[in-house]
């Protein structure tokens, strides 16, 4: 636990070898050179008053309360804005200057409504505090003149009002748009005493370029800014540090409690990950874990066409288990399996891939990390030889050209997003490789250097042009390569991509994008110093995503971008664990820290340590379930936290599989549409209701703590616990430390982790071992993990999903900003009032073709289903491409695509698919099925509660 308001030393800290002695108050302080003396002061136990600084934000010295008298310099400088200097004498406090900060607050006062105890920063206002800190008694000037106390107040956004009666004009929540976030949607309109806060051109926040992060109303130091959770609830009585549970950048808050109500989430100052910043979601949209749609009873059914009955968990567990030994003894081992979730904690996963492994005896297990990152992992592994980032995120700081491919970071990493923007702000320069004009190709202050908008698919075929230009215009670091590659992998890499037919100019017909660009491309990454990728989904989720990412490892070892601060292969991870879902053995082939369950050694750890015989043999994964299921041989499923039936492709295909099954047991917080096909729901528990760890997505073990009890009654870990234990299987868990320290016991990778040692250094990044006791932010230094970096030739092989004269137009998928994944977490919070559909992007010439205008309801069609979407003309997508998101069930995004995949992991094609588009006046009938499914759904759980009401 820790105290409600961070310690705030006044200005950024700043790193230099060379530092400085001053004296301060007659106290003798020695300090970083570039330092404030108002920071130095702070680190000092020196408190200057101060107003318009925040050590979040670069100083401004606007607020004229931190004037301090420097012997030998004339007048009373800030000192937020005056670094210092050897053998500086500062005086902080004497009369003069209690004098000057007393009637400068008093002109603050003046102007300011006197409602203390009904504001809703009572407690926390640094306008109050200040005003106490400098002895203010008195306000001599009256409110007759002009003032601004009857300001309206700006309620627009769903989560946060701004009074301009309270506005100090301090600037803090306009620079923490510029500096932190990068949106520049506030600003500070007119002179003097008309000086205001306006968003965007003096509209409501709500009508504003304001993404809803939070920056502004963390910076406010009056009630100008303030949540309507904490106007409603009233202050917090403690906080409790904890992750969170959105995507991967993995964002440290403070929980800021009421008993066991949370009154606000406020991101952690000292957050590796995030440094004190959020997004929309992380920041605000929690509601869910406490939606009226939380299932937290257990409940049983023998049929989908059944009533549910809510029963007691014995029952529910004993249920549960009986079905899958039936399953097992009727069908044999192999029929049943179990899939892990990228949204629970570490522990959590651990469990069921062992529960399957040990408990069902076989190796069907698999995550929803095979439909996004599991070419990463076979791409990296293969290449540098882990299946992992190389970089922290702070790294992006030091890069000079940051190459973005296949990923939308302000939209699917808005955290990290504004670091990079920061950086690029600075003068790093940026390339883009999308089909699609993502926000970060021109945004305030920001331009692309390059954008490569290729033909979706055709990614290995850009790659290979790129690589082209490097070995034929003599880029590569020959010395790099000599030093820590395998030269005949090398040799064979460069005869292969210098062939006439990888150059820029005989792929330009294929990727669509111009010779010259790709040259300029490839020679601002080669020649431009310290040059960082960061990939995402876009890069994965196609039938050559692993050949991709091979592709791109290949180019940062070619130019010897790997291996120190600034440069790496990064792929940008979508769920909060992800990662960690991948390093815990979900994949089928793979024990925890991916080691093959082939290897004798190996297996011969774990059943030592689980005392049971293990099965040397791959199990199946995802897509051999659906096959198995369909064929009668796999009959029983366990899912714990993931939605295949919205999340995974050829939705019809999926519902047909999971139709086919006689027990599937879903462990989640709502009845999802995965849970419509259930015969066992078992009511898992949210991030805030548990105890463990996430792992982001630069292999960071961040802490998850409980802050209220599970409202269930379990949490994950021991739902998992309890089904194992009724299967046959024991387990006896009495706290989820003792499952990561078990983790450690088995995985080299994380042999020194612990949650004391997390605790301790508040994040740890994998491998920590005797090693690195403190993990690894940057990895292959000196040596790449595998000894030898190994380059991979990368034939560009085009997709089979093709468009012709049916299908014409290609439709790849993406995230935006205010919705997460599937949509069961965010739909159920006001994000919705930023995007409440699924919409179809379209460009206007394809519009304008097929007589389809904005807002139209448009037809989509393609070899696997169809589905109406409502149209969005725009000249972000181009000519022959659609684009769509997936966070509503009803839009079937996934009824559309197919069944291509990832030639090595079976990762789904999502980002291809051929379709037609048409204007229609009525849904399509898959959801009209889907619909009348949907309300019968409803309807069968609607009886559980009923029942359950009418038996009480």
């Amino acid at each position: 636990m820790l105290s409600i308001v961070e310690k705030d030393l006044g200005t950024p800290k700043r790193e230099s070898t060379q530092l400085v002695t001053l004296t301060i108050d007659g106290q003798e302080v020695t300090v970083p050179a570039g330092t404030s003396v108002m920071r130095a002061a702070a680190l000092s136990d020196v408190k200057i008053p101060k107003l318009c600084a925040t050590e979040q934000l670069e100083a401004f010295g606007s607020c004229r309360l931190c004037l301090v008298q420097i012997e030998g310099m004339k007048g009373l400088p800030a000192s937020c804005t005056t670094p210092v200097a050897a053998g500086m004498k500062v005086t902080t406090q004497n009369k003069q200057l209690a004098d000057i900060r007393r009637g400068v607050m008093e002109l603050y006062i003046s102007d300011h409504p006197l409602d203390c105890l009904t504001c809703p920063a009572n407690g926390h206002c640094e306008l109050q505090d200040m005003a106490g800190v400098v002895g203010l008694r008195e306000v001599r000037y009256g409110y007759e003149g002009a003032n601004h106390l009857n300001v309206e107040k700006d309620t627009s956004n769903p989560y946060f009002t701004f009074d301009a009666s309270k506005c100090i004009v301090c600037s803090r929540c306009v620079r923490a748009c510029d500096e932190q976030q990068g949106t520049l949607a506030l600003t500070i309109q007119n002179r003097g005493f008309e000086s205001t806060v306006s968003a965007s051109q003096n509209v409501s926040f709500m009508d504003s370029e304001c993404v809803s992060c939070g920056a502004c109303v963390q910076a406010c130091p009056t009630a100008t800014l303030s949540e309507k959770s904490l106007i409603e609830m009233g202050q917090a009585e403690h906080s409790i540090t904890t992750t969170c549970a959105y995507c991967g950048v993995g964002c440290s808050f403070r929980a800021e409690m009421k008993g066991e109500e949370v009154v606000r989430m406020v991101p952690n100052m000292d957050g590796h990950a995030n440094h004190g910043h959020s997004c929309v979601k992380g920041r605000f949209a929690i509601g869910y874990a406490t939606h009226s749609d939380r299932i937290v009873k257990p409940m049983i059914r023998s049929k989908i066409t059944d009533p549910w009955r809510e029963v007691s968990w014995e029952e529910a567990i004993g249920y549960a288990a009986s079905e899958l030994k039936r399953i097992q003894a009727k069908y044999g081992r192999d029929s049943i399996g179990g899939i892990t979730s990228s949204r629970c904690t570490n522990e959590e996963t651990y469990l069921v891939q062992k529960l399957v492994r040990a408990g069902f005896g076989n190796n069907n297990v698999d995550t929803c990390a095979r439909v996004c990152h599991s070419p990463t992992g076979y791409g990296l592994k293969n290449t540098l030889g882990e299946s992992a980032g190389t970089q922290n995120f702070d790294s992006v700081m030091k890069a000079d050209v940051i190459f973005v491919i296949g990923a939308n970071p302000t939209d699917g990493h808005p955290v990290f997003a504004s670091q990079m923007k920061r950086r690029l702000r600075q003068g790093a320069k940026l390339i883009v490789a999308d089909p699609r004009r993502i926000d970060l190709v021109r945004t305030p202050h920001i331009e692309a250097e390059q954008h490569l908008k290729l033909r979706p698919g055709t990614n290995v075929a850009l790659i290979n042009s790129l690589a082209h230009v490097i070995v034929a215009e003599g880029l590569v670091k020959e010395d790099f390569v000599r030093a820590r590659c395998e030269m005949p992998s090398f040799e064979k890499w460069r005869n292969f991509v210098a062939q006439e037919r990888n150059s820029p100019e005989a792929m330009e017909a294929v990727t669509g994008v111009p010779a010259a660009d790709v040259r300029a491309a490839a020679r601002l990454y080669a020649t431009g110093g310290n040059g960082a990728i960061y990939y995402g989904l876009g890069v994965t989720e196609h039938s050559q995503g692993s050949t991709m990412v091979m592709g791109i490892a290949n180019l940062a070892m070619a130019t010897g971008n790997v291996g120190r601060e600034g440069v790496g292969v990064n792929p940008l991870r979508g769920q909060n664990n992800v990662q960690g879902s991948c390093d815990m053995g979900s994949f089928p082939h793979e024990f925890p820290g991916y080691r093959h369950v082939s290897d004798d050694s190996v297996r011969a750890l774990f059943e030592d340590a689980w005392g049971m015989k293990l099965l040397g043999e791959p199990g199946l994964r995802i897509p051999n379930m659906f096959e198995a299921a369909l064929d009668g041989e796999f009959k029983g499923l366990y899912i714990e936290g993931e939605d295949i039936a919205q999340s995974d492709p050829n939705t019809q295909h999926v519902t047909a599989a999971l139709t086919s099954m006689e027990c599937i047991i879903v462990q989640d917080l709502f009845l999802n549409e995965s849970a419509k096909f259930a015969h066992v729901f078992l009511p898992g528990s949210s991030f805030l209701e548990k105890d463990g760890t996430f792992t982001n997505a630069e292999r960071r073990i961040s802490p998850v703590r409980k802050v209220m009890k599970p409202k269930s009654g379990y949490a994950d870990w021991e739902i998992t616990q309890l089904l194992s234990n009724a299967v046959g299987y024991p387990m006896n868990y009495t706290h989820p430390s003792e499952i990561m320290d078990e983790i450690a016991r088995l995985t080299p990778t994380f042999t020194g982790v612990s949650f004391d040692r997390i605790d301790e250094l508040g994040s740890i990044q994998w491998p920590c071992n005797a090693e690195h006791p403190e993990g690894t932010p940057t990895m292959h230094i000196g040596e790449f993990v595998r000894g030898k970096g190994k380059f991979l030739v990368t034939e560009y092989v085009p997709t089979a999903e093709k468009v012709n004269a049916r299908y014409p137009l290609i439709l790849t998928t993406g995230r935006i900003l205010s919705q997460y994944n599937v949509g069961a977490q965010t739909r159920r919070t006001e994000n919705n009032a930023w995007h409440d559909e699924d919409r179809l992007e379209i460009h206007p010439q394809d519009a304008e073709d097929r007589g389809i205008a904005e807002g139209d309801w448009v037809g989509i069609e393609s070899r696997a289903g169809d589905t109406v979407l409502r149209a969005r003309v725009t000249e972000r997508v181009q000519p022959g491409v659609v684009y769509t998101t997936f966070h509503f069930p009803e839009s079937g995004a996934n009824v559309i695509t197919t069944d291509n995949s990832d030639w090595a992991t079976n990762c789904p094609e999502y980002k291809v698919t051929a379709v037609q588009a048409v204007r229609v006046s009525q849904p399509s009938e898959w959801q009209k099925r889907f619909r009348e499914f949907s309300e019968t759904q409803e309807t069968l759980l609607k009886s559980a509660a009923d029942v359950m009401f009418v038996a009480k």
